[in-house]
């Protein structure tokens, strides 16, 4: 059985979870007729602080339900150049939404409320009007960088004061709490939405939630429903989502932990420039410097671990609950008997 890594995507239910699901008592959601599905709807708004939540199919759905609500066709987004609704999501805020994005250079998808100010427009008529910030906590292009809060406290005034929206993609926010020790809900509380995401560390099969004010997810319904995400009997699916949230938040440590573990051994290899320090949480992001980065994870692929180059000299491993800690030392030996054969080859 290979290791994987590429993704805390490919996560599978446990044997728990999928007991929950099997016991799940359903209804027609569209009709808000799923009994678990609203329980799970008021969990998320309960822990972020937020007035309500809605349950969609994945997380690109959640963000761009956010811009879809925030914005008008025409308006303008300001993001990290980097961020997952601008780099990963099929460009969806200019097909769904109609907006543009301006993207900033932040430094591993962090940028200050300075360099934010510095890009906003002036009110003319030539420019579209700036209605929405995104932030991503942690930012996966960013190797699971987790915001420094007072950042994110200052972004949060700036945009108060110019009445712009704000919205957080925590599709690891969770990941964010734990490692950081800072709640949830203070972690949500700058914004004006916030999505979070189930299906990846936290292990459910599918699921993402997006959470606001009242007529925010009022609002948002109308879109969810237009974009295809009206969802019938999806408790069975809410249910996977509601257990891990209530069972696998704190186990994130652990991936955190074998991330960091993972980052030390492949630190020390030759072909290999990683900072150990600059690991976070469960993402691991390592500059191959003696071949290229595709040419190994193809060699790793065959060698039985499987990782992800995402650029010509980049690989990323990611930690998550399908990888046990006894596995670490096993995939630092791979990559190190991947890199000899190459070096010698």
């Amino acid at each position: 059985m290979p290791i994987d890594l590429r993704s805390d995507t490919i996560t599978r239910p446990t044997p728990a979870m999928r007991e929950a699901m099997a016991a799940a008592e359903v209804g027609d959601d569209v009709f808000g007729d799923d009994p678990t599905v609203a329980k799970l709807e008021a969990r998320v708004a309960e822990l972020l602080g937020k007035e309500a939540a809605m349950f969609t199919p994945s997380g690109t759905m959640a963000n761009q339900l956010a811009l879809r609500v925030h914005t008008e066709p025409g308006d303008e987004v300001v993001l990290d150049a980097n961020a997952h609704i601008y780099y990963y999501e099929a460009g969806a805020p200019a097909a769904l939404a109609g907006v543009t994005c301006r993207c900033l250079p932040g430094l591993r998808g962090i940028f200050t409320a300075a360099e934010l100010e510095a890009a906003l427009r002036p009110a003319d008529q030539h420019f579209p009007p700036t209605k929405l910030v995104c932030l991503e906590n942690t930012h996966n292009r960013g190797g699971g960088r987790i915001w420094p809060q007072e950042l994110v406290r200052e972004i949060g005034i700036l945009t108060r004061e110019r009445g712009i929206q704000l919205h957080l993609d925590g599709a690891r926010l969770w990941n964010a709490a734990v490692a950081s020790g800072i709640s949830e809900r203070e972690l949500a509380a700058e914004f004006d939405s916030v999505a979070v995401c189930f299906s990846k560390g936290l292990g459910a099969p599918v699921g993402s939630a997006l959470c606001g004010s009242r007529q925010f997810i009022q609002r948002a319904r109308r879109f969810r429903k237009m974009f295809g995400g009206g969802m019938r009997q999806a408790g069975i699916i809410a249910a996977g989502a509601l257990h891990a949230l209530e069972h696998h938040r704190q186990r994130l440590a652990v991936d955190h932990v074998n991330a960091r573990t993972l980052a030390d051994g492949l630190s020390v290899l030759p072909g290999i420039e990683l900072d150990p320090a600059s690991v976070e949480t469960n993402i691991v992001i390592a500059r191959v410097t003696k071949v290229p980065a595709e040419r190994l994870a193809r060699e790793l692929d065959q060698a039985g671990l499987r990782v992800l180059a995402t650029g010509p000299d980049t690989i990323r491993a990611v930690t998550s609950l399908a990888v046990t800690s006894e596995e670490i030392p096993r995939v630092i030996g791979v990559f190190q008997d991947a890199l000899n054969k190459s070096s010698a080859s």
